[in-house]
C-alpha cells in the first residue's frame, strides 16, 4: 500500500448536532418506515416497469409520488425530483423543527447545502419528448427553474421560506455526504448559524440507459460483496438533516474528502482515496478506528467497489467493528445515495440496531470479519458512512450518539 501525505486539512472540527433528519425513498417514507424495512428485511427494490423500452433490471422507485397534492404556492417548481424533495420534507416533522430554527436565527442565517447527481433532468427529457412543432417545450414545461442543475437548491429555500447562502454539490454519488462537509465549512467560517443539508435523486431515462451502456446494472436485485455479484440497482429518493452548533444531538463529528482521479468510473486499484477520507474523517473526530461501532459502506455490488472497500475497512478497522451495505434495500440513489445512508446511519445510533447486508447469499473471501448479512440489536456509539463516487470523488461522515467530552 503506498503511503499516504499527512497533509489535507484534516484538523479537529467542531462537533455539529443533527437537530432533524429525514428521508424518503423506495424502503418506506420517513425514518420510522425505513427503520421497520431495515429490521424485516424487506426490499424497496422492484423489476423496473419505468421505462417504456424494455430494460431488464431492478429499481428502487418510490411510488405515488405524482399523484399527491402540490402547494399552488410551488407551483413554477413542480417536477419529479422535486416532489421527491417535498415528499422527504413533510416527513418526520421536519419541517416544523426548521421552522423553529428560523426563528431562532432568522431566515437568512440558515444555508441550504443540497447535493444532486441528475437535478430536474427528468422534466427536461420529458419536455424534448413532447416538443412543439415549431420545437419549444411544451406549454406546462416551459418553466426554467426546474431545468437547471441548481433547482433542487432554489425549492428547497423557498419551500422552508429561507434566505440565506444555497449551494448545490454535484460530484455523482458522494454529492449528498459533501453537503455535510460543505457546511461544517460555512458555520465554521460563522458565514451561517445554521445548515438544512440533504439531496434528492429521481430515477430517469438518461441514467438508467446510461448505466446500462457502461455494463453495469444488475438483471436481478443487487447483491453487495456476494461472490456472485453482477451489478447494481438505480434507485431514487430524498432526505436532509439539520446541523446546529447546539442541540440535542446526534452529532457530526467529522468528515474526510478526497479525489484520487484515478478513473472515470473506477476507484483507485489501492483504494487510497477511500483510505485517506476515512483517515480525515477519523482525525477530524480525534478519533482511532478502534472507536467506529458500525460503517455503512458505499456497497454498490459492482465488482471493483465493493472488492476495493471491503480491503479497506479489512485493513483500517478491528474485528468488533460491524460493516454493511443497505442498497439492497433503497437501491443506489446515486447523488441522493449520500443523505439516505447519512440518515439510516444516524437511525442505526437512534435504534441501537446494525442493519445488514440484503440479498448477498454469502460473502466474498475479500471480505473482513467487520461485513456482515444478518442485522444485529447492538451497542452503538460511534458510527460511520462511506459514499464513493465515480472520478474518485471520497466522502466520509462520522457520526456520535452523544457529544464528545
Amino acid at each position: 500500500m503506498a503511503a499516504l501525505p499527512s497533509h489535507g486539512g484534516s484538523g479537529r472540527t467542531a462537533p455539529l448536532s443533527v437537530s432533524a433528519a429525514t428521508l424518503v425513498c423506495a424502503a418506506g417514507r420517513g425514518r420510522a418506515a425505513v427503520l421497520a424495512a431495515l429490521r424485516e428485511r424487506r426490499t424497496g427494490l422492484a423489476r423496473n416497469a419505468f421505462t417504456s423500452v424494455p430494460l431488464e433490471t431492478w429499481i428502487g422507485r418510490v411510488p405515488g409520488i405524482e399523484a399527491e397534492p402540490w402547494p399552488h404556492s410551488l407551483a413554477e417548481w413542480e417536477c419529479r425530483n422535486n416532489r421527491l424533495a417535498w415528499a422527504a420534507l413533510c416527513t418526520d416533522d421536519f419541517r416544523a423543527r426548521v421552522a423553529q430554527a428560523r426563528s431562532r436565527y432568522g431566515a437568512g442565517r440558515i444555508a441550504v447545502v443540497v447535493g444532486t447527481s441528475t437535478a430536474s433532468v427528468g422534466a427536461t427529457e420529458e419536455a424534448y419528448c413532447r416538443l412543439e412543432p415549431d420545437g419549444q417545450f411544451p406549454p406546462d414545461l416551459r418553466r426554467p427553474v426546474i431545468h437547471t442543475p441548481h433547482s433542487l437548491a432554489g425549492f428547497t429555500q423557498q419551500a422552508l421560506g429561507l434566505e440565506g447562502f444555497a449551494l448545490t454539490i454535484a460530484t455523482a454519488c458522494s454529492s449528498s455526504a459533501k453537503v455535510f462537509a460543505e457546511a461544517a465549512r460555512l458555520l465554521a467560517l460563522g458565514l451561517a448559524d445554521a445548515a438544512v443539508v440533504g439531496g434528492a435523486d429521481s430515477l430517469c431515462g438518461s441514467v438508467l440507459f446510461g448505466f446500462h451502456s457502461l455494463a453495469l446494472l444488475s438483471a436481478q436485485p443487487c447483491r453487495p460483496f456476494d461472490p456472485g455479484r453482477d451489478g447494481i440497482s438505480l434507485g431514487e429518493g430524498a432526505g436532509f438533516a439539520l446541523l446546529e452548533r447546539e442541540g440535542p444531538g446526534p452529532w457530526l463529528l467529522g468528515y474526510g474528502e478526497s479525489s484520487d482521479a484515478h478513473h472515470m468510473s473506477s476507484p483507485h486499484p489501492e483504494g487510497l482515496g477511500a483510505r485517506r477520507a476515512i483517515e480525515r474523517a477519523l482525525a477530524r473526530a480525534g478519533l482511532p478506528a478502534g472507536a467506529v461501532d458500525y460503517i455503512n459502506l458505499h456497497g454498490t455490488a459492482s465488482h471493483k467497489n465493493d472488492e476495493i472497500e471491503a480491503r479497506v475497512v479489512a485493513e483500517l478497522f478491528p474485528a468488533r467493528t460491524r460493516a454493511s451495505s443497505t442498497k439492497g434495500w433503497t437501491g443506489h440513489a446515486l447523488g441522493a445515495a449520500g443523505i439516505l445512508e447519512a440518515v439510516i446511519t444516524l437511525m442505526a445510533l437512534e435504534a441501537q440496531f446494525a442493519p445488514g447486508t440484503l440479498n448477498a447469499r454469502t460473502l466474498d473471501p475479500v471480505c473482513g470479519p467487520q461485513l456482515m448479512l444478518a442485522g444485529e440489536e447492538r451497542s452503538l456509539a460511534c458510527a460511520s458512512s462511506h459514499s464513493f463516487g465515480f472520478g474518485g470523488s471520497n466522502c466520509v461522515l462520522l457520526f456520535g450518539r452523544e457529544r464528545p467530552a
